[in-house]
């Protein structure tokens, strides 16, 4: 039993517009299957490739702008494309950004609703992971994040450090997942989380209830009778879990 990472999940006031962004940004395709919701995802993309980590945008009445623990890093493969990338993505509507690493590795940016993301100098390690390098998670112990996603997910542990701990698919593919050693982290309404899916044979419930035994709490809080399971990691981050396509 275990669970696959297949979307970033952000709250927005306008789904429509920020998924068109997204879709430019990443050159992906969008698409809108219900009001409110705006999916946007590989060219051919399938639940069941572990290379697939999808952006899906929801429409909520008051997502507050702030800054989430939850952030994508894009990747490059030449300096020409880090400058070219940057500048498209301003064209599109990004803003600059300040995330305070003071560092050259990336160029922090704002979407068009001030979610922030980065684009990173080229690295070898991210040269085929698609346009999505990693999904970063700040949070205050990655040894203790990667204990409980790594028993959460079919993924593999690459590297786990007191300052950050790194998994990816075990089929070699796609993005990273980071969690990052984060000081004075902050209590945050949470406008972004990750959503994973069981893998095919395993049930939804069965899966939450492996879970909640990981140490992951319910956190739905009331919010409604949904498709999907709202549960918390150790760290308070929620992330949901869908059911079996």
């Amino acid at each position: 039993m275990a669970l696959q990472l297949v979307q970033v999940n952000f709250k927005a006031r306008n789904d429509s517009v920020l998924g068109r962004f997204w879709g430019a940004a990443l050159g992906w395709d969008v698409s809108s299957p219900e009001p409110g919701a705006t999916s946007v995802k590989p060219v051919g993309f399938t639940w069941s490739d572990p290379a697939g980590i999808c952006v899906d945008v929801i429409a909520v009445p008051d997502p507050e702008t702030v800054r989430d623990r939850v952030h994508i890093e894009l990747a490059t493969s030449s300096a020409s494309h880090h400058t070219e990338l940057v500048a498209h993505l301003k064209d599109l509507g990004a803003t600059p950004a300040d995330i305070g690493r003071g560092d050259l590795q990336r160029t922090a940016l704002a979407d068009p609703e001030g979610n922030v993301f980065c684009v990173l100098s080229p690295r070898e390690d991210y040269r085929d992971t698609g346009p999505i390098a990693a999904v970063v998670v700040d949070c205050a112990d990655p040894r203790a994040m990667a204990r409980f996603w790594d028993a959460a997910m079919d993924w593999t542990l690459h590297e786990v450090t007191d300052d950050r701990a790194l998994l990816r698919s075990a089929k070699g593919v796609g993005p990273y997942l980071e969690f990052l050693r984060t000081p004075h982290l902050m209590d945050t309404r949470k406008r972004v989380h990750l959503d994973l899916v069981p893998s095919p044979g395993d049930g939804q419930a069965a899966e939450v209830t492996r879970l909640e035994a990981l140490g992951a709490t319910p956190a739905d809080a009331g919010r409604g009778d949904f498709s999907w399971k709202i549960l918390a990691d150790p760290e308070g981050n929620e992330f949901c879990v869908l059911r079996s396509s």
